[in-house]
């Protein structure tokens, strides 16, 4: 679950996201920055956006990842085996 100092830091409209839509908002946000477009004062809160928007999806995947350790069992016959699976 997200940590609750994050959720509370993290504007609603962020939160209401989903990881794809983020995700996506926050491609095109390094896009711009990157290409260099616009004036100081809107790169920078880009900027502060972005990095809302990366820690909100950084706790979206720690929330799946979460929930996955949950679901894949470990070894068979096991029931207090979890098997932790790594993502890229």
């Amino acid at each position: 679950m997200a940590d609750q100092a994050d959720t509370l830091t993290i504007p609603k409209d962020i939160q209401k996201l989903s990881f794809e839509a983020a995700l996506a908002e926050l491609e095109d946000i390094v896009r711009d920055l990157e290409d260099g477009r616009g004036e100081l004062e809107g790169a920078i809160k880009a900027f502060e956006r972005g990095t809302l928007l990366k820690r909100h999806c950084e706790t979206k995947l720690k929330e799946a990842e979460a929930r996955i350790e949950k679901i894949v069992p470990g070894l068979p016959g096991d029931a207090n085996s979890i098997e932790t699976v790594e993502f890229e």
